[in-house]
């Protein structure tokens, strides 16, 4: 499942605008999938990219043009990376909850505040440990604004698969009790 929630608005409620456009995208650590989102950074100039799995080469994110900002963590295998095509925003890494599979940056942009987290829920581990991840950054967000585009390796009918197994039982139960709006939009799949 690729997801995108929210705590809070990201709207502005007067314009019914957004104020920042975001792609998610899970390129399966593939050079031609990064090749890609080049050509789809240059057709859709969105500001923010949240990426699963980005295309590396000895544990370094390669592919993406320098001169974006990208952030990642960790030292390992990288599975979560945010990049930040706008020069108009204002970005930074936060470190405290930020790792090779959930990367946390906090934007500004003019007068909007907000935290973008880009998460991988490995399908080795138990869903529960990555609710225990989106938990505290949750807790960080002490009632800001936040973003969360997440692979969680899940199927739900919510999110538009044809199924719902029981990790997207679970993370949808999740997403109910902590009043995380689901804003994903229905794609072809290939």
């Amino acid at each position: 499942m690729d997801s995108i929630c929210t705590q809070n608005n990201l709207v502005d409620p007067r314009t019914n605008q957004n104020q920042v456009s975001c792609i998610q995208i899970n390129l399966q650590h593939s050079r031609t999938a990064t090749d890609n989102l080049r050509k789809k950074i240059y057709d859709e100039e969105p500001d923010i990219i949240l990426i699963q799995e980005p295309y590396e080469y000895q544990n370094r994110i390669t592919g993406i043009d320098k001169k974006y900002r990208l952030f990642s963590a960790g030292t390992s295998k990288h599975r979560a990376s945010i990049i930040i095509i706008n020069n108009n925003i204002d970005a930074m890494l936060i470190t405290k909850i930020s790792d090779e599979d959930t990367v946390v940056v906090e934007i500004t942009h003019e007068k909007w505040k907000f935290l973008a987290a880009s998460m991988y829920f490995g399908l080795e581990e138990q869903i529960e440990n990555n609710l225990l991840k989106m938990d505290e950054l949750v807790r960080f967000a002490k009632g800001g604004r936040i973003l969360i585009a997440a692979d969680s390796n899940s199927r739900s009918k919510t999110w538009h698969n044809d199924k719902t197994n029981s990790r997207g039982r679970k993370l949808e139960e999740y997403l109910l009790s902590r009043h995380l709006h689901l804003i994903n939009e229905e794609s072809e799949r290939q």
